[in-house]
């Protein structure tokens, strides 16, 4: 069972050394994302607008991995102010209406102050809920 690496395109990949998701088999593991826009390497200010476009982010590369949200069986939040998570809630139902996946957050320091929030899943193909 080979490994396909999947990229964002993001400047952080290569710098860093790491891939934005890895698939081995059935399995998709999502790197922590975080709201950058990678096409244009920007981040707003806003917590809830970061969590929308994680959400994208992962979405995106769920999707060149040949799944998608609705196969998150395990998520994982990192915000540095706990304070904000309620107000990440909206979207976090929006992409997981369907799957429901296990949850936790924690509460820690991102690499960049600019950070709100960083989410990792892992994703199962074919395990949509029909």
């Amino acid at each position: 069972m080979g490994r396909q690496l999947i990229s964002s395109g993001s400047t952080f990949e290569a710098q860093i050394g790491y891939s934005r998701a890895v698939v081995s088999g059935d399995w998709v593991f999502v790197s922590g994302t975080t709201g950058f826009d990678y096409r244009t390497m920007t981040i707003s200010d806003d917590v809830t607008e970061q969590t929308a476009q994680a959400f994208a982010n992962i979405a995106a590369a769920l999707a060149q991995a040949g799944s998608s949200l609705d196969e998150v069986v395990r998520v994982v939040y990192v915000l540095p102010d706990a304070e904000l998570f309620e107000r990440c809630w909206p979207a976090m139902r929006d992409a997981f209406s369907t799957a429901k996946p296990a949850a936790m957050m924690i509460q820690a320091g991102l690499s960049d102050p600019a950070m709100k929030i960083e989410i990792e899943v892992t994703a199962l193909k074919g395990s949509a809920i029909a």
